[in-house]
């Protein structure tokens, strides 16, 4: 059984991404689940983060977001049994691959999958559809009435936030970075219930030289947003031209209200004296956006599971319509891979 792997301390004239021969144990543990993988997300590898916890390896494994057919439980797991469909994804630890033809999994990590949602989608978007509740739920605590921001909304996470906000009663605005997405974004309806628009506006950051303030003011009657979602910042000026589409944290700080939450992706975000004097003013918070850390504290194993099966029912639902994407097969997982990792944003999804 053959799976993909990240080679660690590959020099650029080796491949960093290699197919490798491997053997699951004969007997399973207590609470393990066997599955047949039908379908396996690609997300970028966050090898800083692997080294911050401890996770150092000749070979990591690659594609942790997997759907597919329960084989064999373990004795003494409760919640699934056999040709049961799961979805899921895989500890950062996991010795296996998502693109094994078949993996070894707790079943602590596992839902059920909805019959009608396909493995292919559900795979593509869970880890998207875990950052956007984790972003909106759990750290900027949404509710009706409130108004967000969305850097990016056309990105695969970006959508997931605008869809599962308009779905709990916040109005929405987020930026475009190119025509045809912003006509995408305008053109946002939600597949049940009245079609009015899911953005209440669209801000072009691709024509240079942003109205972003002077906008997101008229819109909140120059109070600013309760929360604003980014996918990255730009911290100095002369980072611009590299990141001409990422917002500047002072931007950021800018648009936030009165009590205002921002959630940042940005995982070495610096703030100056002047910009947390600004947040102090505003008496608003910022908080780090890492989905990883469901999995770092057992305590918190019932939230996570709650996350996942609330976010594959409103898949199935049609609440939450992610972007489909072109299932490739397993031999262009490589390339595919090597593509995911050096634009993060981009998403691929391998069908087995």
């Amino acid at each position: 059984m053959k799976g993909l792997y990240y080679r660690a301390g590959a020099t650029d004239a080796e491949p960093k991404f290699v197919i490798q021969d491997t053997t699951l144990p004969d007997v399973l543990g207590h609470h393990q689940v066997r599955i047949q993988v039908k379908a396996c997300g690609l997300s970028p590898l966050d090898l800083q983060l692997l080294r911050d916890v401890g996770i150092q390896r000749d070979l990591i494994p690659v594609g942790r977001e997997v759907a597919g057919v329960v084989l064999q439980v373990g004795p003494k797991v409760s919640f699934f049994q056999r040709d049961d469909d799961v979805v899921g994804v895989l500890p950062l630890d996991s010795p296996c691959s998502g693109l094994c033809e078949v993996v070894d999994i707790d079943e602590y990590y596992l839902v059920q999958k909805p019959e009608k949602l396909s493995p292919v989608c559900v795979a593509g978007a869970l880890r998207d559809g875990l950052r956007a509740y984790t972003a909106l739920h759990t750290h900027a605590h949404i509710a009706a009435g409130h108004t967000l921001l969305v850097m990016d909304g056309a990105s695969p996470f970006g959508l997931m936030c605008i869809q599962l906000a308009c779905y709990h009663g916040v109005k929405v605005l987020t930026t475009s970075h190119t025509p045809q997405t912003h006509t995408f974004l305008e053109q946002l309806r939600p597949s049940v219930g009245v079609q009015d628009p899911l953005v209440a506006r669209v801000i072009p950051v691709h024509k240079g030289g942003s109205d972003l303030l002077s906008v997101v003011l008229e819109e909140t009657g120059g109070l600013g947003v309760d929360i604003v979602i980014d996918s990255g910042v730009c911290l100095h000026e002369e980072e611009e031209e590299m990141k001409k589409f990422l917002p500047h944290k002072h931007d950021i700080i800018s648009v936030l209200g009165v009590g205002g939450h921002w959630v940042t992706s940005h995982q070495d975000l610096q703030l100056d004296p002047p910009d947390c004097r600004l947040l102090h003013l505003k008496s608003a918070s910022v908080s780090f956006l890492n989905p990883e850390a469901w999995t770092s504290s057992s305590s918190q194993q019932g939230r996570y599971l709650h996350i996942l099966k609330d976010i594959v029912e409103k898949m199935s639902a049609g609440i939450l319509r992610p972007q489909p994407e072109e299932a490739l097969p397993l031999y262009e997982a490589t390339v595919a891979m090597e593509t995911v990792q050096r634009h993060p944003q981009k998403k691929a999804v391998v069908q087995l």
